[in-house]
């Protein structure tokens, strides 16, 4: 599995479970359906589901995609940060080799060729 896989197929459990922690297990009648979207877990499972969609649809709309996706995967050195100082977690030095890989790989992608999107024409 890929790693871009492997991560939405995390961000799709996480949804999931925010989503399943608040439906009950039996709904009455069809019309409950509509009453489970405000209970508390549901209601934020689904919060952050709109606000992932439309900040990687705002990133699509500033910038090339060959130029957003190397970037994002910064966010793995974050989470790798992240489990160091909040976790205390041990990252060997293959690891944090990868994690020099990463960055000089967002490094190159930014400083390459200039982004070929524009903006729209205010007549258009």
């Amino acid at each position: 599995m890929s790693n871009e896989a492997a991560r939405l197929r995390v961000k799709t459990w996480i949804c999931a479970a925010f989503l399943k922690k608040g439906m009950p297990a039996e709904l009455p009648t069809p019309l409950s359906d509509i009453t489970v979207l405000f209970q508390l877990w549901v209601a934020l499972g689904v919060v952050l589901f709109i606000l992932w969609l439309t900040s990687r649809m705002t990133l699509l709309s500033w910038a090339d995609l060959s130029c957003l996706l190397p970037v994002t995967s910064i966010g793995y050195v974050l989470v790798a940060l992240a489990g160091r100082l909040f976790l205390a977690e041990q990252i060997p030095v293959k690891r944090w080799a990868g994690i020099g890989l990463i960055v000089a790989g967002v490094a190159l992608v930014s400083l390459g060729i200039a982004p070929r999107t524009h903006q729209p024409e205010a007549g258009r």
